[in-house]
């Protein structure tokens, strides 16, 4: 059964709920919080006529399970994810060339909030992830997100490979994040319409979606780890992204 209602916390993404289109049911404050620390958010919960209440701090741990959320939490309306369509609206309606990314396999919901964090920073369009074996967007993927999860879009698939021909179809390059490509990140020309594949960073991407990459680059390594972080290196490779449009577009 569907859950009715999600939870956000932490005053960030608590804060950005409420500025977004987001339906949010309560607000809950820690009756011992600094009240000057969550002003803006009462301020924008009496705005939108939205119940807050102050409640004592254990109940907010209770519902957020150990999380660090600061004192604050927020009742809202299950995520809504986004349609490929939707991704090409937006990048429509910037001007510019498609830049999404397709996460292979992102287990841990800290992986997928950083990644939304960096791609809001970074101007990525919107974010394709599985359904299966793969994170979610979570209250614990919205809180590392700092609210990035309220303004980039998220696309939910059945199948990553069928999507991949769906985008070649549309004239979008795959580029492929793989350790044993023999280009480095920085000899692609990102400025064409281009999809950033990132896999875990324990099987990488899977193997059939790799043959479906345009092109596989690898970040240079030179210290005795084999691998980084796969938030790391997504936020590396989106950013050679915007360098590269600011060059070459």
């Amino acid at each position: 059964m569907e859950k009715m209602t999600d939870l956000v916390y932490g005053r960030h993404p608590v804060l950005e709920a409420l500025q977004s289109e987001r339906s949010v049911e309560k607000v809950l404050l820690a009756e011992n919080i600094n009240k000057n620390s969550v002003r803006q958010i009462v301020e924008r919960a009496k705005e939108e006529k939205i119940p807050y209440q102050w409640v004592p701090r254990a109940r907010i741990d209770q519902l957020a399970e150990g999380q660090n959320h600061q004192g604050v939490v927020a009742q809202v309306a299950p995520y809504k994810y986004a349609s490929l369509d939707m991704l090409f609206a937006r990048a429509a309606q910037k001007q510019e060339n498609p830049f999404f990314l397709i996460l292979d396999g992102i287990e841990d919901p800290h992986n997928l909030g950083s990644i939304l964090r960096s791609a809001d920073a970074a101007g990525v369009h919107g974010v394709i992830i599985p359904k299966r074996r793969a994170a979610g967007v979570t209250s614990v993927a919205e809180k590392t997100s700092a609210g990035a999860a309220q303004h980039v879009p998220v696309v939910r698939v059945t199948n990553l490979n069928r999507v991949a021909d769906e985008l070649k179809e549309q004239g979008i390059w795959l580029v492929g994040s793989d350790g044993s490509a023999e280009q480095t990140y920085t000899e692609v020309d990102y400025s064409m319409p281009v999809v950033l594949v990132i896999g875990s960073e324990g099987s990488g991407i899977h193997s059939l979606l790799k043959k479906k990459c345009d092109f596989l680059v690898k970040l240079p390594m030179k210290g005795k780890v084999t691998s980084l972080n796969a938030s790391v290196a997504a936020g590396i490779l989106m950013y050679e992204v915007l360098r590269s449009r600011s060059v070459y577009g």
